[in-house]
């Protein structure tokens, strides 16, 4: 696992391989991952945008921007969490994840950005 706090919310992610599959003739490398976002601040907040940079072993980049998190805008009061579960597709055994979350802070009404740590995405059956 591993976690990062910007301005007061803690972000936590753990992953999982969950196997191979074929489509249109070529090996896909499934993994999940979860995510607990952690509101360490004093003020309320709600999650509105994400930003995703998914990286894998063969140098394939694919950039994701949305809405939300899987359909939801979740508001954080200090000292609540969300906890939400998620995957990707990856063209390799190996890569890794990182991006942002888009807040916004109910008290000052300003926008902010808050960072997801780099996690590695790993199938254990290509570990040396």
């Amino acid at each position: 696992m591993v976690s990062q706090i910007t301005r007061g919310i803690k972000i936590s992610v753990s992953t999982s391989f969950e196997g191979t599959y074929f489509k249109n003739y070529k090996i896909h490398f499934a993994f999940s991952y979860e995510i607990t976002i952690e509101n360490h601040s004093k003020d309320s907040v709600q999650l509105t945008s994400r930003h995703w940079e998914i990286h894998d072993s063969l140098n394939n980049i694919e950039i994701v921007d949305g809405e939300g998190i899987i359909g939801k805008k979740p508001v954080l009061k200090p000292g609540e969490f969300h906890t939400y579960s998620s995957g990707c597709l990856l063209s390799s055994p190996y890569g890794a994840m990182k991006g942002h979350f888009n807040m916004i802070n109910f008290t000052s009404t300003k926008t902010f950005k808050v960072l997801i740590p780099t996690f590695k995405l790993c199938a254990p059956f290509a570990l040396n």
